[in-house]
């Protein structure tokens, strides 16, 4: 059953749901915690490597105004607007109240990334997505402390991975009442070639997420291919299916279907720890290097992944991951 309104919760019962938030590996996670997982996931994508044309251990990628330093810089200076998600969402359930509040304090997210990066867009899309689903985990984990059990009017019978991602999807359907008329890069791509981008993703409960890049990344961990090279799979199993709005921004259908092709190629050969792989990936960055495009969108997607995945590997006794 889908979430419709916002219940309000007395002081008192928001003050138990924090008070079980204990320091114990089968504790659901408190805020703090919830923006450190999201900071977390965001470093390890960026300095994952190799990454295709992206900024990792090696350069810059295809970005002339990003670096793996920027990169770093840009993800912890969002560790304090990741926690303030968190905290608004904590205790209550989607509407368009909390939309409004989350997208206020998002906006202040941007304006500290680019004070951390001298101007540089090097987490907008990131702060979005995993910005959804750390509103989504904070609500979750007060489910799964049971102080909010019986007034989530929804099933319990979905994952712990499903259930944040549903919420966070909830959350993004409802409007940003006081938004400004948005005239971005990627909703110029959205209008122009009719994708959905990261709105879309969102909207849609994150099925670049919970459908193919967390399958993925169980599936390389289950045939003991190492974590590195999971997580550049993970990666292209993404961009593969992704219509990536910023391949489609700094190389239109030509780049995205770079991406997806070659993608799809490395993955074919049977991924990056294979010598058919590895000139498949290189063969893949060549190309994208040579449009000057990079897969942003699927990077935002992949830390979106860890965030989920992380959340899995710590979530309470007895939920089902």
């Amino acid at each position: 059953m889908a979430l419709q309104y916002a219940i309000p919760l007395d002081a008192g019962t928001l003050q138990r749901a924090n008070a079980r938030c204990l320091p114990r590996v089968d504790a659901a996670p408190c805020d703090a915690t919830l923006a450190r997982f999201a900071v977390e996931s965001l470093i390890e994508e960026a300095q994952l490597t190799p990454k295709p044309a992206l900024v990792d251990g090696r350069g810059s990628g295809a970005h002339r105004d990003l670096n793996l330093p920027l990169m770093l810089r840009s993800a912890r200076s969002l560790e304090p607007s990741f926690s303030a998600l968190a905290r608004a969402s904590r205790g209550r359930l989607p509407s368009a109240t909390l939309r409004a509040e989350l997208a206020q304090i998002g906006r202040a997210g941007e304006l500290d990334m680019m004070r951390a990066t001298n101007g540089s867009n090097a987490h907008r899309g990131a702060i979005w997505i995993v910005g959804l689903l750390v509103a989504g985990a904070a609500i979750v984990a007060d489910d799964d402390n049971n102080a909010l059990r019986e007034l989530l009017p929804y099933e319990r019978t979905h994952s712990h991975a499903a259930r944040v991602c549903e919420l966070g999807a909830q959350i993004a359907c409802f409007p940003d009442r006081f938004a400004a008329p948005v005239d971005s890069h990627g909703e110029r791509v959205r209008q122009r070639f009719n994708v959905g981008g990261a709105r879309q993703e969102a909207q849609d409960g994150f099925p670049h997420v919970i459908g193919i890049g967390l399958p993925a990344l169980r599936a390389a961990r289950s045939k003991g291919i190492g974590e590195n090279a999971a997580r550049v799979d993970t990666l292209l199993a993404i961009m593969a299916a992704l219509d990536d709005t910023c391949l489609l921004h700094r190389a239109g259908l030509a780049g995205l279907h770079a991406g997806q092709r070659g993608a799809r190629a490395v993955l074919a050969a049977g991924g990056v720890t294979t010598a058919a792989g590895r000139a498949a990936f290189d063969a893949l960055e060549s190309g994208l290097l040579s449009l000057n495009a990079s897969p942003g969108g699927a990077a935002d997607l992949l830390a979106a992944t860890l965030f989920i995945d992380k959340l899995a590997r710590h979530a309470p006794a007895g939920a089902e991951n």
